[in-house]
């Protein structure tokens, strides 16, 4: 009896030695297998994990190492940078995936030096290489402490450096900061490679003839598309071959009309014109209406009145029309105005200034998809005409609460003063932006202005091929505010007087990227990430309820376990 005991223990214990090595056998299998199929699963219902098919072609595309120092670690972070931070981290080890391991790394903490001196002079090396800090109170037990942050990265690649932001409004971190910061996640870190990539650069003018903004004006702007296009300035006044050359082809893949403030001369319209039948794409940015600027800072009012460039029938025949009013919005930036009484002194504060509305964008267009609001100053509407052939696409519109001041007109910063109510405002989302696309026909099919008497000469054509172009009915879109008398160019989109950071350089931006082609970049910005905040009002009220419920069911669980199982071993050995 005890032999066949010990021959029946020594059989089972072959048998679970041959259960063991079959499964590490498969699991070797499996493993092996699995090493030539690459496979990443996201259970998340908006797929926060999932690179798009652009993103992964970035990715494995890369040539060598890509090398991320992020500066975002610490122990004394706010939950908010915790939670940018981790998001980051989980984003790159998705790049790092797809590149098969190109793309690396590194978390630093840039307060972690406890020498001073040597904290400092890293500080400054940090800012110098184009990293912004926020100084931000630290609650401690001992009392209050400041700490510094570099919400951003550095890109190595290719013998390159760049920095680049990850906290997308510099001092703020309102969950919805956070949240629309990790959104635009996948877009910088392709962004960031992509600029590093780019071997060659097309070119793009800014247009100069008719009163445009200066270099100065549009500085920012063009910094800002510098790090993907050759920018030019070309004068085209009365010269008809700065746009195409001898053969009719294209100088430039795009030109920028911004702000101009004088009559367009039949010869420079035909210019334009021609650009945009051999292929040409324009991004027109149109004051239709002029106030003077400097009359208002002066004596606190000026006048609005038609500002008329003889652009209204070649944008007719595109498809749009100006119109010759001023918008005042209720969502719009402030400008400061004396709140004391006569005589006394001034107290300055911060009133609406209804002539400077925030718009915000409309439709699903990649050029306006995710983006915040953009900043307008004396702006006018547009109307959309019927062209044949010809698809229209509203960018952006006004806010629900609008009206409009027909020209002329006279603009006082009295308003400011007044305290305006919604009512008062009673259009809703009027157009200001568009963009066109089609072939598009020449204003001078069969007729050619003088001194052109021959087709010949510049090889005319009545109609174009597949082109775009997107039309602006506010020249101060693209014009950055400036200091130190006009010397120093604020960042584009930041108010001068508010110190507000609006979406104005990310529009201009979109939409020269969409006009040229580079389309693939939005369709990644354009990706939304649900945040799940939770409920304050329901936080508070149910607050010791839930506290009481994740407490005491895992306890009376584990002695619901305890009693069955001790039942179950009652009732077995009792037989």
């Amino acid at each position: 009896m005890v032999n066949e005991v010990k021959k029946h223990k020594k059989k089972s214990a072959r048998r679970d030695l041959a259960k063991l090595g079959f499964s590490l056998l498969i699991l070797f299998l499996l493993n092996y297998l699995g090493s030539f199929v690459f496979h990443r699963f996201d259970l998340t219902s908006e797929k926060r994990y999932t690179l798009s098919p652009q993103s992964k072609k970035i990715a494995e595309n890369i040539e060598g190492i890509a090398f991320f120092r992020v500066y975002l670690e610490g122990n004394k972070l706010p939950a908010g940078m915790v939670r940018l931070r981790d998001e980051t981290k989980e984003m790159l080890d998705e790049f790092r995936a797809y590149s098969g391991g190109k793309i690396q790394y590194e978390f630093i903490d840039p307060s972690a030096n406890p020498n001073q001196d040597e904290r400092q002079a890293f500080y400054k090396q940090l800012y110098k290489d184009g990293l912004s800090p926020i100084d931000l109170k630290v609650e401690e037990s001992s009392g209050n402490s400041e700490l510094m942050l570099f919400p951003g990265a550095i890109l190595s690649y290719r013998g390159q450096e760049m920095a680049m932001d990850i906290l997308q409004t510099p001092g703020a971190l309102t969950q919805a900061d956070i949240n629309y910061s990790i959104e635009e996640l996948e877009y910088d870190i392709d962004n960031a490679i992509h600029k590093l990539s780019i071997a060659y650069k097309p070119s793009i003018a800014f247009i100069q003839g008719q009163g445009e903004l200066d270099s100065i004006q549009t500085a920012s702007a063009a910094k800002t598309l510098g790090e993907y296009y050759h920018v030019r300035t070309v004068l085209i006044y009365h010269r008809s071959g700065s746009l195409l050359d001898s053969a009719g082809n294209v100088r430039y893949k795009a030109i920028v009309i911004a702000k101009p403030d004088s009559v367009f001369s039949e010869a420079d319209k035909l210019s334009i014109d021609q650009y945009i039948m051999h292929g040409g794409k324009v991004f027109w940015l149109i004051d239709p209406v002029y106030t003077s600027f400097d009359s208002l800072a002066l004596n606190g009012r000026t006048i609005a009145f038609p500002n008329d460039m003889n652009l209204e029938d070649i944008l007719f025949q595109y498809g749009v029309r100006l119109n010759n009013n001023v918008i005042l919005d209720f969502q719009c930036s402030g400008i400061p105005i004396n709140a004391a009484p006569q005589g006394e002194q001034p107290q300055w504060e911060l009133g609406q200034w209804f002539y400077k509305p925030l718009i915000g964008p409309t439709g699903k267009s990649p050029i306006v998809k995710n983006l915040n609001l953009v900043e307008f100053n004396m702006a006018s509407t547009l109307d959309t005409i019927k062209v044949p052939g010809i698809k229209k696409t509203i960018l952006l519109a006004t806010s629900k609460y609008t009206k409009l001041e027909s020209t002329p007109g006279r603009i006082s910063t009295s308003i400011a003063h007044l305290h305006l109510d919604e009512s008062q405002f009673k259009k809703s989302f009027l157009p200001v932006a568009v963009l066109l696309e089609g072939k598009f026909t020449s204003l001078y099919k069969g007729r050619i202005p003088h001194p052109y008497d021959t087709a010949r000469k510049f090889n005319f054509k009545a109609e174009s091929g597949p082109t775009a172009m997107i039309v602006v009915s506010d020249g101060d879109v693209i014009r950055n505010e400036t200091e130190f008398n006009g010397r120093m160019a604020l960042p584009l989109g930041q108010d001068k007087y508010t110190k507000e950071l609006y979406s104005n350089k990310d529009f201009i931006l979109n939409s020269m990227n969409y006009l040229c082609g580079d389309s693939s970049l939005l369709a990644v910005r354009g990706r939304e990430l649900q945040v799940r905040l939770l409920d304050d009002k329901k936080v508070r009220l149910q607050k010791t309820q839930w506290q009481v419920i994740n407490l005491a069911i895992p306890i009376l669980l584990i002695i619901l376990l305890g009693v069955a199982f001790a039942a179950i071993r009652k009732a077995k050995y009792a037989k």
